[in-house]
Formats: C-alpha cells, sequence, structure tokens
C-alpha cells in the first residue's frame, strides 16, 4: 500500500471527507506560494494537490490557466515545483500530490520525474492528459517509486471504462463532475449522483470528486455522495483578488468554512 493509500483509507475508516486543495506551484509569486500550502494544511486540508503550470493547461479553465501563465513568467518549472514540495513535506502533514501535464514529465524524463518526485517526499501523481489506455509507461515508474498513481473518471465514460479506471487508481480515485474544464460553478450537476455511484460499486480507493466545486456548501453536497472533494479554481481566484501578500489568508479562510461543513455532513 502506497503512503497515500494509507493516508485516504485512514480517513475514510474513520468517517472523515477528505478536503484537497489545489494550488497552483509559483502562484501568485514563487516567494508566496509556500505560504499558501501552509494555509491549507493549518486549516484542515487532507492532501494538498500542487499544479504544475503548462503552456497548454488542456483540461483547465481561465482561472487555473491564468494562474499557470502567472506561474510561468514567475520562472516556475518543474523542477523548481518538485524542490519547493521537498521543502514543504517536510513541515506539513497533509500528504502532497503533483497535478503535471505530460510534457513537462517528458522533458524532464519519466523515471528522472518518479525519483525526484520521491526525493520531494510527493505522495501521488495526476497527469490529466494522459488516457488509462497509455498510463503503463508512466504508472510503473511512478508506483515503483513507491508513489500513487491516481486515475481519472469522467461523466463521459462509458461502463466498461470505469470498470477498468476505477480499481486501478490508488490513493484515491479523482471523479470528474462535469464534462469540460476546470472552473467554478453556479451548481452540482444533476448527473453526479449517479457516476460517483457507477465508480464506487468498482473502486477499491476513496472516490474524490473535483471540478465545478465552488463554495463551502456545494463542497458539503459532493460530501453526501464522495468520500472527498477537491476545490481549486475558487483558491485560484481568491489568490487572485487582493493584494498577493494576502493570498494565504484568504485562500484559509475559505478552506476554514470548507472544513466546518464537511466535518457537519
Amino acid at each position: 500500500m502506497t503512503r497515500l493509500a494509507g493516508h485516504t483509507e485512514g480517513l475514510r475508516a474513520n468517517g472523515r471527507k477528505a478536503l484537497v486543495a489545489y494550488l497552483t506551484a509559483g502562484y501568485p509569486t514563487r516567494a508566496l506560494f509556500p505560504e499558501l500550502v501552509r494555509a491549507a494544511a493549518d486549516v484542515g486540508a487532507d492532501v494538498i494537490e500542487i499544479g504544475v503550470p503548462f503552456s497548454d493547461p488542456i483540461a483547465d479553465g481561465p482561472v487555473i490557466q491564468n494562474a499557470s501563465v502567472v506561474a510561468l513568467s514567475n520562472g516556475t518549472t518543474l523542477q523548481g515545483a518538485l524542490d519547493d514540495a521537498a521543502r514543504l513535506s517536510r513541515e506539513v502533514k497533509a500528504p502532497l500530490v503533483v497535478m503535471s501535464y505530460i510534457n513537462p514529465i517528458l522533458r524532464l524524463g519519466v523515471e528522472k520525474f518518479a525519483r525526484e518526485a520521491q526525493r520531494a517526499g510527493i505522495a501521488g501523481v495526476v497527469i490529466p492528459d494522459v488516457s488509462f489506455e497509455e498510463s503503463a509507461a508512466f504508472r510503473a515508474p511512478i508506483r515503483d517509486a513507491g508513489l500513487a498513481y491516481i486515475d481519472l473518471v469522467a461523466p463521459t465514460s462509458d461502463d466498461a471504462r470505469v470498470r477498468a479506471i476505477a480499481p486501478a487508481s490508488d490513493g484515491f480515485v479523482y471523479v470528474v463532475s462535469l464534462t469540460g474544464v476546470t472552473g467554478t460553478r453556479e451548481a452540482i450537476a444533476a448527473d453526479l449522483p449517479a457516476l460517483v455511484a457507477r465508480v464506487r460499486a468498482h473502486a477499491r480507493a476513496p472516490v474524490y470528486v473535483g471540478f465545478g466545486v465552488s463554495t463551502a456548501a456545494q463542497a458539503a453536497e459532493v460530501a453526501g455522495l464522495a468520500d472527498g472533494v477537491i476545490i481549486g479554481s475558487r483558491l485560484m481566484r481568491l489568490a487572485g483578488d487582493g493584494p498577493a501578500e494576502g493570498a494565504a489568508a484568504r485562500v484559509g479562510e475559505f478552506l476554514s468554512g470548507v472544513r466546518r461543513e464537511l466535518d457537519r455532513a
């Protein structure tokens, strides 16, 4: 069992709804990014997902796209994100997960990426633009390094794909709540309960839902269906709405409210 799997299984066994905070590495600045991670961990985020900025983030909406543009202009790279993670993994209790598109990993080299991620204390990896059918070349070296390889299930996944993907995912299964890109939404998708139920029927790991979870009330609603929620765009919007020096406080205040709602769920 990987370290991330042990952590998430423990949360589920204790009846705690998991809160995963997505934060783009190097945003709003390289110096302030670690403050956001610490703030998220301090208010009860159970996992921190560190997004590696990329010039063509096809799964992301305008908020995270903008964060990526800013982070890249700040000089953030995959190696730089891992170096930050190496320091942060010694400071925060929440496991760190890296979300990276395929190109930065290929430039670094898959095996080297796995070794560097292990060295940095990373617990799991999400690669959103690698299909399940093409994942073996990445899954093997990442798992060999002791890291969880986290798969995504989309609303467009038919039953055959759900049966294949859900049991393969380690640490948690990342359920994409809607068709489209990341971003804040007015309401949870009407077909989400059915999608989560289909994934739960085949998943071994806890089931977490991301994409479009924008408020504490929505997080609590999702927690009634799944084992955890993943919030990203709302956090990046908060980080960018106001002076950069106050980004960590704004993110921490919002996540604190979400944690309270999840604990009541």
